[in-house]
Order: structure tokens, then C-alpha cells, then sequence
């Protein structure tokens, strides 16, 4: 399909438009942020309309890939011109919810979780860390990059009052499960989890598992057989 073909795709047929509680298909969702970006960048360039033809050959996607992702967020193409960019970076921000201030917790106030505090990037979209815990008594009490540590036997009161509804947890892969209880109990409905560790929630908690080792672990399998290719 030509990219004129596209847009006009775009343009003259009702495309499918998401509700706010529908749950995209996964690949889908983690596309969205890459298209987020690349309009981003055009956005500070000037450039003033992108079709989906573009944006496939900016980032290596199949066109009408990039334009049935498009069809859930609420912005239509213009034919022959494409999406106005300014339009499709700000649907694209709401739809994802980085409009939205989301205050968060940090569990584990090591490197990792001392690093992730201090990443203003995430408050850019919309994740506010508001408060770390440890069982460390040496880190309890102290401030990093501005946001206070507390004893975890806390969690239910900081949560409460500052209105936190999402966990990130960094700690030791043996204290995740008990952590992530700790902080169901507390009161948040959703836990960004960096540890190798499996939890068990509720059916009503939403987990999403990022796990560092795992990246590369996928990593290194892709480089040795590359390298094994080569040798054949």
C-alpha cells in the first residue's frame, strides 16, 4: 500500500477508537512510546505533519502496523498530509497517561532504587516518586535527591498520605514477596517490579515485571549466536 493510500485509509474510513478502560493489545502498548518519541523529535524540529509511511521508515516498522497502533489513540490523518504533529504528540502523551501525575513509592533505596529516584526523565512522564523505604537504618531518615526514606513498617501511613497508588520495588530478590504484601496492604493498586522475583497478587493488582537480568539474559543469548554464525 502506497503511503497516499494509507492516509487516505486513514482519513476516510471510521477507525477503531479505544475506550478508556479497554486493554490494548501488548505489542501495541509498547509500541505507542516509540511513536511518542519519534513525533517528539519532529515536534522540536518544526516539523508540522507526519503520515504513518514516516514514522514506519523513521523507527523500521511496517506501515500499516504503525497506522492500525494509531487507530486506538483518538487523532485522525488529514489525506495526502497525515497527522498534524503537535496533534498526535499530545493525544499520544494522554492516551498513555504521561499527562497524568502518578505519585509513587520506591522500595529499596540502593543503587538501583537511588538511581531511579533521582531520574528526573520519569517525572517527565508522569511517574513522582514521593517517598523511598528501607530496612537499613542507616538510609531511614535520610533524603535522596529530595524525596525522604522511611522505615517500610511505615508503608500504610506514608502511602495514605501521600496519596501513593503505585509501588516500584528494587530490593534483595528474597525480600520481594514479602515487600510487595507489605505494600498491597498498604494501599496501591499497581507494582513496577525490578527484581527476577515472580510475585503473587491479588487478581486486582496490576504487575509489570522489568527485569534487568532478563534483558540480559537476551541479550547475551542474541550476541553468542551471532558470533556462532559468524564462525560457520
Amino acid at each position: 500500500m502506497t503511503e497516499t493510500h494509507i492516509d487516505e485509509a486513514m482519513t476516510d474510513q471510521r477507525m477503531h477508537i479505544a475506550s478508556p478502560h479497554e486493554i490494548l493489545p501488548e505489542p501495541t502498548l509498547s509500541r505507542l512510546p516509540w511513536y511518542l518519541a519519534y513525533v517528539s523529535l519532529l515536534k522540536m524540529r518544526r516539523v508540522a505533519y507526519v503520515s504513518s509511511t514516516a514514522i514506519a521508515r523513521g523507527i523500521h516498522l511496517d506501515a500499516s502496523m504503525v497506522a492500525k497502533d494509531l487507530s486506538f489513540v483518538n487523532v485522525r490523518g488529514k489525506t495526502r498530509i497525515g497527522y498534524e504533529v503537535m496533534e498526535l504528540e499530545r493525544e499520544l502523551r494522554s492516551f498513555l497517561g504521561f499527562d497524568r501525575e502518578h505519585n509513587a513509592v520506591m522500595a529499596g533505596v540502593g543503587s538501583l532504587g537511588a538511581a531511579l529516584i533521582a531520574d528526573s526523565g520519569l517525572q517527565r512522564y508522569g511517574l513522582d516518586i514521593v517517598a523511598g523505604f528501607d530496612v537499613e537504618q542507616t538510609i531511614i531518615g535520610t533524603i535522596i535527591s529530595g524525596v525522604p526514606v522511611f522505615d517500610i513498617t511505615q508503608a500504610a501511613e506514608v502511602c495514605a498520605d501521600m496519596h501513593a497508588d503505585i509501588g516500584v520495588i528494587a530490593v534483595p530478590v528474597e525480600q520481594a514477596q514479602a515487600v510487595a504484601e507489605t505494600l498491597i496492604e498498604a494501599g496501591v493498586s499497581a507494582l513496577w517490579n525490578f527484581t527476577p522475583c515472580r510475585l503473587l497478587a491479588p487478581d486486582d493488582i496490576v504487575i509489570q515485571n522489568t527485569s534487568i537480568y532478563a534483558h540480559l539474559a537476551v541479550m547475551y543469548n542474541r550476541m553468542n549466536a551471532k558470533k556462532t554464525d559468524i564462525k560457520r
